[in-house]
């Protein structure tokens, strides 16, 4: 199981995560809403597609573009649309 934790905050938590590049991509209904604010960051990744980002706000800190996902990732990277990492 993996489990994506700070400030004591349990952000996501799942069996059915996806490992890329090191990262694990959890499910987007896997991850606790209440710590996750969208942001206006973008990037893009050259074999994944446009990145889009959330800021992580705990009990009032904030770790800003701390998690990513992808909603129209590329076909290769077709199993983590919507997923979320960190």
């Amino acid at each position: 199981m993996a489990k994506a934790v700070w400030k004591g905050a349990t952000l996501a938590e799942s069996e059915r995560t996806v490992l890329v590049e090191g990262n694990h991509y959890f499910p987007p209904e896997s991850i606790n809403r209440d710590y996750f604010v969208d942001s206006e960051s973008r990037t893009v990744c050259p074999w994944k597609g446009d990145c889009f980002f959330y800021t992580i706000e705990v009990n009032g800190d904030e770790n800003y573009d701390a998690a990513w996902f992808y909603p129209k990732p590329s076909r290769a990277a077709q199993l983590i649309k919507d997923y979320i990492a960190f």
